[in-house]
């Protein structure tokens, strides 16, 4: 019976030595570190890979995750600058750096991030009017990343960032936001319809403005054209009365010129002659208008005129 007993309680202790052996054997997987411990002091970290322990010496205490981590941070109620009472949460994420520091340096750095952020949260928030904390949540998000990168060192964590995720307020004071964004958006449309008004007044002035200018330009110009036109007329009219002057006078010089002179003035004599019959003329005749002759000797080239058919019309 005895010995039945003692078999028994050797195989149980060889089968307690197997599984310590075997314990001592440890395979790390990526992304993974282990801390181990030999007789209740830190001994060493083991990395990703195979490793063989000392069998009742060395002992795995803790196990530490190298990959960014999501933890949620609970809504927690804030009170504004202003005394407006909000909820708030978000989300942290961080990393652990240094696997001993995580696993010594606090007891839980999860929880440790997580009343860290929602303190700090708390801190700015109080500082800030209930408006602004819907407006600068990157300010809020900022000052969470900077509190908690001070304690990295210490926890042997990394915080990448820090989201809030929601900002609930009482129905009362989002009512009351609703009639400040209706009565907003209503002032923006008053405005935006004034001042589409005043831009239409605007307009219509500077369109009448142009008008008008363009109008008295126009005039100017034609006036200016007129008045160039009445000057080349004349110029024109001016060389051609100097033109038939020399004409004439060298008509004049030459034989008989004198006679073929008579003999024009006499015609145009009896062509105005032929126009006195008009009823509405009243007419005085020299005494004898039968007498060409006489009419004729009365006229002498040396004191006529000339005046080319253009200005007698």
């Amino acid at each position: 019976m005895i010995e039945a007993i003692s078999q028994i309680v050797l195989g149980l202790l060889c089968i307690y030595i197997l599984y310590k052996f075997i314990q001592s054997i440890q395979l790390v997987p990526t992304q993974k570190a282990y801390v181990v411990e030999r007789l209740g002091s830190y001994s060493k970290t083991l990395g990703p890979g195979f490793h063989a322990l000392v069998p009742f010496l060395d002992k795995v205490m803790y196990r530490q995750d190298l990959r960014e981590e999501t933890i949620e941070v609970e809504p927690q109620e804030c009170f504004t600058k202003d005394n407006v009472k909000v909820e708030v949460d978000g989300v942290i994420y961080l990393a652990v750096i240094d696997p001993v520091n995580a696993s010594y340096g606090v007891t839980n750095y999860r929880f440790a991030s997580v009343q860290l952020a929602q303190t700090t949260t708390r801190s700015v928030i109080g500082r800030m009017d209930l408006d602004d904390t819907f407006e600068d949540r990157a300010i809020i998000n900022k000052e969470v990343v900077n509190v908690l990168s001070e304690m990295e060192q210490a926890w042997g964590i990394r915080v990448l960032r820090y989201e809030i995720k929601n900002i609930f307020t009482p129905k009362t004071i989002q009512k009351a936001m609703e009639r400040q964004m209706t009565a907003e958006r209503e002032r923006r449309a008053t405005i935006a319809k004034s001042e589409g008004i005043m831009q239409s007044t605007i307009n219509d002035a500077e369109g009448k403005k142009k008008e008008i200018i363009n109008v008295s330009e126009g005039e100017m110009q034609r006036r200016i054209n007129e008045a160039e036109g009445i000057a080349k007329e004349i110029e024109s009219l001016a060389e051609a009365t100097a033109v038939s002057i020399e004409e004439i006078a060298q008509a004049l010089s030459e034989d008989k010129g004198k006679e073929a002179m008579q003999m024009r003035l006499a015609e145009k004599y009896i062509r105005q002659l032929s126009k006195l019959a008009d009823e509405k003329n009243d007419v005085i005749i020299p005494k004898d208008v039968t007498n060409y002759d006489a009419i004729m000797k009365g006229l002498s080239l040396d004191k006529i005129s000339i005046v080319p058919e253009e200005q007698q019309k």
